[in-house]
């Protein structure tokens, strides 16, 4: 059983996120549980900027990404992970003070193999009114979908605000090669090994940058089509270069 001493390790892949890594990092420096129960590790995929420099003030690791995809950084931050849960967010998010804290209160049960949570939109600058209400509606119903779903024992385990037991995700093999989606695949594997949780308390601060970047039509068809496809069909896409972008 987790005790409330015991370390969280927290994995942030990064690429090019000079921006944005500082913030994240201070978001989590600052958590209303001691420093000293969060272990952060930055996995980086190769920056040609500040990145891994800013990272290092920080984060207890910092390490090159060896393995392919997103989803394979987060996993190469796992195997190192020295916590007993660990967590993963997004270099251009902010999660709450008490986000550890809530993850920490999940797996006080010893069912619980993966908790996730919700989101709110921040970086609106040089929006226009109407793009900010449109982006911020999609967030929002984002969040009452996975409050839906979670209803029906289906889960997005986004990979900007979830936790799982590291012994159950290193036994079903963590994330896999995909290009899009595999934060939504592992959970038809994980649920397999206990619980699955959403805590609405759980939140972070989500940029809108890579809504805006791809347009409104684009977003919704992409994320309508991961959704059918990954969620629903339980199809596994290996073909394309969605996650390995700058959106600055």
């Amino acid at each position: 059983m987790l005790r409330n001493s015991d370390v969280i390790s927290v994995i942030i892949p990064t690429y090019n996120e000079e921006k944005n890594i500082e913030r994240c990092l201070t978001a989590i420096t600052n958590q209303s549980i001691p420093r000293d129960q969060i272990e952060i590790i930055v996995v980086d995929g190769g920056s040609s900027d500040r990145t891994c420099m800013l990272a290092e003030k920080q984060a207890d690791k910092v390490i090159q990404q060896e393995s392919m995809g997103v989803g394979g950084a987060r996993n190469d931050g796992f195997k190192i992970a020295k916590g007993s849960i660990v967590a993963t967010t997004d270099a251009d998010c902010e999660p709450w003070r008490d986000w550890v804290a809530s993850i920490q209160e999940e797996f006080m049960d010893p069912k619980v193999v993966a908790v996730t949570g919700l989101q709110n939109g921040i970086d609106w600058d040089n929006m226009n009114r109407f793009e900010i209400f449109v982006y911020d509606r999609m967030i929002k119903f984002a969040n009452v979908v996975y409050i839906a779903v979670s209803k029906i024992n289906h889960y997005h385990l986004c990979g900007a605000n979830t936790a799982f037991r590291k012994d159950i995700l290193l036994e079903i093999g963590g994330y896999l090669p995909l290009v899009y989606g595999d934060d939504i695949e592992i959970f038809h594997r994980v649920k397999k090994k206990g619980q699955v949780r959403l805590n609405r308390g759980m939140m972070v601060d989500y940029s809108v940058r890579r809504m805006r970047k791809m347009g409104l039509f684009n977003y919704i068809r992409f994320s309508a089509k991961m959704f059918l496809e990954v969620m629903i069909f339980g199809q596994k896409p290996i073909k394309g270069d969605y996650a390995r972008q700058n959106y600055d």
